[in-house]
């Protein structure tokens, strides 16, 4: 008997049943998002303030917890899904957490820092193992009132929802800066990266362990490119690229990207039943950077919301700043005349337009390993 037709038919069966089952959609019921301000939705703002005018004016109209003018990334991926925004965890007023919660706090880091938020080189002491206590914590007090009824049953998630949800991560940038801040050496920071890298997978586990499965891990963007970087550090002594970021510290970040990207190789192999997505966001935030006019921008890298200087970034005069004239309070820190055609905001963070053209490259799957669209981030591999 000929087996070679057999075992053609046999796998031409499999490829077709792979591929009916993953053709299916995941149905996220819920995402819980880890990160800093790339994808902070009100998190800082509810614990020491919410940033002013004129954050939020591109799309929310008015200040909305988010350092931008309008919707970041993880915005649109909950659109993208069908789910409601993200409420911030923190965010105790008109907050709904029945399809997940954000931990996101601006100036997050994976290491816990030893500095204070309103110091020069200070970050958000909602570090990402503090963000998991959190979620822990709001994990277990959920099952617990879901079970009493009545309102519960519309503000929280249900408890099979954790197991099914998508968990999102935007973290690292800061973990990078810190160093700077700190003046260590390009060599320094790029020798913490690995036990950097070690805490956060330890929260992974941590998650995997409570019922997560399915894993967006965003890698850090292009921090030599941000206007922030360039102008608080002299890089008389680095190199300037074409793009006019700091090379040396896009290369710290790729240097980063490459091991996050091995340390979820590490942890596929741990946890047999974890579909872990990694998602290149550097290459298209370079990209867009880089190729401004390209992709439909006018302005690359200075900032749209600001007051003066070369990248209209001035540490001590913000967005939203306002000085006193003459005993009046006069804005300085304005919003530029349309900043659809801005990729940068203020000095640190995306508008909302670039991070839409962020967002509209990554949901197919294009720009992540294994190469799964967004919505199908639930299974393992295609």
């Amino acid at each position: 008997m000929n087996m070679k037709p057999l075992s053609l038919w046999l796998m031409l069966y499999l490829a077709i049943t792979n591929s009916l089952e993953t053709s299916r959609d995941c149905n996220f019921p819920a995402i819980f998002n880890f990160g800093d301000s790339n994808s902070d939705t009100g998190g800082l703002s509810a614990a020491f303030g919410q940033p002013g005018p004129p954050h939020g004016e591109s799309y929310f109209h008015h200040p909305a917890g988010r350092y931008c003018d309008g919707r970041l990334i993880i915005d649109f991926l909950a659109k993208k899904l069908g789910l409601p925004y993200l409420n911030a965890y923190l965010d105790a007023v008109g907050s709904n957490f029945s399809h997940g919660a954000n931990f996101a706090t601006a100036g997050s880091t994976i290491r816990p820092q030893n500095t204070t938020l309103h110091q020069l080189g200070g970050f958000s002491p909602f570090s990402l193992d503090v963000q998991f206590n959190q979620f822990s914590d709001f994990q277990r007090r959920s099952k617990i009132f879901q079970s009493k009824g009545g309102v519960y049953e519309t503000l929280l998630p249900k408890a099979e929802y954790f197991s099914r949800a998508l968990y999102t991560f935007d973290i690292g940038q800061n973990d990078l800066a810190a160093g700077y801040f700190h003046n260590m050496s390009i060599e320094q920071v790029k020798a913490y990266v690995p036990d950097v890298l070690a805490q956060f997978k330890n929260i992974i586990k941590y998650i995997y362990d409570h019922g997560g499965r399915s894993f967006w891990v965003h890698n850090t963007g292009p921090v030599g490119c941000l206007p922030y970087m360039i102008d608080l550090f002299p890089h008389k002594v680095h190199r300037i690229d074409k793009a006019g970021c700091v090379a040396s510290y896009n290369e710290v970040a790729q240097f980063f990207n490459h091991e996050l990207k091995a340390a979820l190789v590490e942890l596929r192999k741990k946890l047999p039943l974890a579909a872990i997505t990694y998602v290149d966001v550097y290459s298209l935030k370079y990209s867009l950077i880089s190729q401004a006019k390209k992709h439909g921008f006018e302005e690359p890298l200075r900032a749209c919301c600001g007051h003066g200087g070369k990248y209209n970034y001035n540490l001590h005069i913000g967005c939203g700043a306002k000085i006193k004239v003459h005993g009046k309070e006069v804005l300085v820190g304005k919003s530029c005349k349309d900043p659809s055609v801005w990729v940068n905001w203020d000095g640190v963070h995306y508008t909302e337009a670039a991070n839409k053209w962020v967002f509209d490259q990554i949901i197919n799957g294009s720009f992540s390993d294994p190469p799964i669209p967004l919505n199908m981030a639930c299974y393992k591999q295609l």
